[in-house]
């Protein structure tokens, strides 16, 4: 099932469930107890929002090989985790903002997890049942910013900075997926889940081992090499196969 957070008719965000090109309100909690009502509004007439609302949003560094070396870094022996503020947060569709503090932001393309229930001390032989769904993000890095401080909260955290979208896809498989970017219509990412250093299992019990995970928080589950600046007038897409495309244009 594909859930959505839409406004339709200027009304307050609803959670919703879509069926091909048309949302249904989903009444409840979607991470508890609710019902579906049918599935009759047009795409076309809605804005989505950004599909959830995480208390907190953890991100991997480095959990592909090619990327960890195109940047002069070794991979790293256990996941390397950040995190970014839900400040930071747009759908798709909506404007990545270029800080005057950077002259070098880069796109990331990732695979994104979204936690179901509340979990602390997650075993990878259990963390399944801890996903809610999966989706599709850009975590957006000022890369001179990051390169110059000693933590990466700075280069992370700007506004505009975690687009994610444009649904939770709850039967999605992502052992195997191809993740692309594009920029302006131009490759430049491109690698299957397959090949993280840290599959999605370890990197739950590795952060449940710190953190106690919410139900709605999201996880960043690391980029494929070929990352590269944005300018201003950009449309950067990320494609995740058989999960969807979020996109967003670029201003200063």
């Amino acid at each position: 099932m594909k859930i959505v957070r839409y406004i339709a008719n200027d009304e307050a965000v609803k959670y919703g469930w879509m069926l091909e090109d048309k949302i249904g309100e989903i009444q409840g909690d979607i991470f508890g107890e609710y019902r579906r009502r049918e599935a009759k509004t047009p795409l076309t007439e809605v804005k989505l929002a950004a599909p959830c609302t995480p208390s907190k949003i953890v991100c991997v560094g480095r959990n592909y090989v090619e990327h960890a070396r195109e940047l002069g870094n070794e991979t790293p022996k256990v996941p390397l985790i950040f995190m970014k503020p839900p400040s930071s947060i747009i759908a798709n569709g909506e404007y990545i903002i270029l800080p005057p503090q950077s002259k070098q932001v880069e796109h990331e393309a990732e695979l994104v997890v979204v936690i179901g229930k509340r979990g602390r001390n997650i075993t990878p032989e259990a963390a399944r049942e801890y996903i809610f769904g999966y989706t599709i993000g850009n975590d957006v890095t000022a890369r001179d910013l990051q390169k110059t401080d000693d933590q990466w909260t700075r280069a992370k955290g700007f506004d505009t900075f975690c687009s994610f979208g444009p649904w939770i896809d709850t039967e999605f498989d992502a052992s195997d997926a191809v993740v692309t970017c594009r920029v302006n219509g131009q490759m430049r990412q491109m690698a299957s889940t397959r090949d993280m250093v840290f599959n999605v299992s370890t990197l739950i019990a590795y952060v449940s081992s710190i953190m106690t995970l919410e139900p709605g928080d999201i996880l960043f589950t690391g980029t494929p090499a070929g990352v590269g600046i944005l300018k201003s007038g950009d449309v950067v897409e990320v494609e995740i196969e058989g999960l969807g495309k979020l996109s967003n244009s670029v201003k200063a």
